[in-house]
């Protein structure tokens, strides 16, 4: 608990910037922003491209020409100061930082090499005749409820097998996963009591975790039992590899989970859209896309400067942590018209809902294909999809989901 106080409480670095800045004491990790983002977002794209968040003592990037272009140079805006607001550099981080995810080349090269490896194209297609056979079985059950609660019944209900299979998870356990995704997305943000909360609701999950990584707990031909190829090469140690599954399940199954979720909610809004996936499958692909724009589940995360940059036109510092809102991004009009609207058939190309440069989402493959495997098979059987009552969502400082989506579904 002593390592938990020595996360970045946003106390610190508080010292106005340069006058001519825009200035916002948004507090983007609120509950009634993160009730509805999006409007807050809107207000920091209109005030500017680089905007000072008060509270927090960083910048803010709102807009998708900038964060694409900081994603982009990883040289300048480096991740090993730690994704979230705590910085690695001059703090201690309150668990070891993600050896994928929270360290710079060559060191990430190295590393993202071994998830490379094991999460090849070949790989993931070879999964999909197991994820299709689930999903089959597990849509129907969910079209034949007619009402129900879709989180457990099919948004968790799906991720939750066919990834722990494909990992090669015990199937004992498997409730941890989420609770524990939970913590350390949370702590992405601030030390606040959703954190603390979290932390505690999870204060048996890491050891679990921890076994649940190791070699011998790993079933044979499982992706998390193939990582460990990587130890017998001598290219990472054990401990590495352990590390990596634990990347694997951190970053995997959470975000597919609410992203599953955001869809169901998003196309029970919006019938007419839903109607032209149920009449032309071929649009999977680009409606997966433009959820992940219009409502992705990853919502920000931070970059620090390695040396004194400027940005838009405003300079920054050596070491400035740097707020990187990709989900406001996803939403700038100046990169898609009716930028507010959900279309399915418009061109996503480039949304940044997996993230963008070295540090992009390595498992993206694996997570198109969940949700378009069972949106396809979703699309085939149920005829309309009808919230009961609203949604509840599921809070979290980095992370955007339901924890109960009330409904009701009428076969076709």
């Amino acid at each position: 608990m002593d390592q938990i106080e020595l996360v970045h409480s946003g106390k610190a670095q508080m010292d106005a910037p340069l006058r001519d800045v825009p200035v916002s004491d948004l507090d983007p990790y609120s509950t009634e922003v993160l009730s509805n983002p999006y409007p807050h977002y809107a207000e920091l794209r209109r005030l500017g491209p680089v905007v000072w968040m008060s509270r927090y003592g960083v910048y803010a990037l709102p807009c998708f020409a900038e964060v694409k272009d900081v994603l982009a140079d990883h040289a300048t805006f480096c991740s090993s100061a730690g994704a979230g607001l705590s910085n690695f550099h001059t703090e201690k981080p309150w668990r070891h930082p993600s050896i994928l995810l929270e360290v710079d080349p060559p060191e990430h090269d190295r590393t993202r090499q071994q998830m490379v490896r094991v999460l090849n194209p070949a790989s993931v297609r070879a999964l999909r005749p197991q994820f299709e056979a689930v999903a089959e079985e597990m849509v129907r059950r969910f079209v034949d409820l007619g009402e129900c609660d879709a989180v457990p019944e099919l948004a968790a209900a799906y991720p939750t097998k066919v990834f722990g299979d494909a990992v090669g998870l015990r199937p004992d356990g498997r409730e941890n996963l989420m609770p524990y995704g939970d913590m350390v997305f949370n702590g992405f943000g601030p030390v606040n009591d959703r954190f603390r909360t979290s932390l505690a609701n999870a204060a048996a999950v890491p050891g679990w975790i921890s076994d649940a990584c190791k070699r011998e707990y790993l079933t044979e031909g499982g992706l998390g039992r193939n990582l460990y190829a990587g130890v017998d090469k001598g290219e990472i140690t054990e401990e590495e590899a352990a590390l990596l599954v634990r990347s694997l399940l951190s970053a995997g199954l959470d975000t597919t989970v609410f992203t599953l979720g955001n869809a169901i909610v998003i196309f029970a809004r919006h019938p007419r859209q839903w109607a032209k996936l149920r009449d032309d499958p071929s649009l999977v692909r680009n409606a997966v896309e433009e959820v992940l724009r219009y409502d992705g589940t990853f919502h920000s995360f931070y970059r620090t400067t390695t040396r004194p940059v400027e940005i838009a036109g405003v300079s920054m510092e050596k070491t400035q942590k740097l707020l990187v809102l990709t989900a406001s991004a996803n939403r700038d009009a100046k990169q898609w018209p009716d930028a507010d609207a959900f279309d399915i058939t418009r061109k996503t190309n480039g949304q940044l809902g997996f993230g963008f440069g070295i540090h992009a989402c390595v498992g993206q493959m694996l997570a198109r294909l969940e949700l378009e495997i069972i949106l396809t098979k979703l699309a085939a059987v149920a005829g309309s999809l009808e919230l009961t009552d609203e949604p509840e969502q599921h809070f979290n400082n980095t992370v955007r989901g339901y924890r109960r989506i009330p409904i009701r579904v009428t076969a076709r």
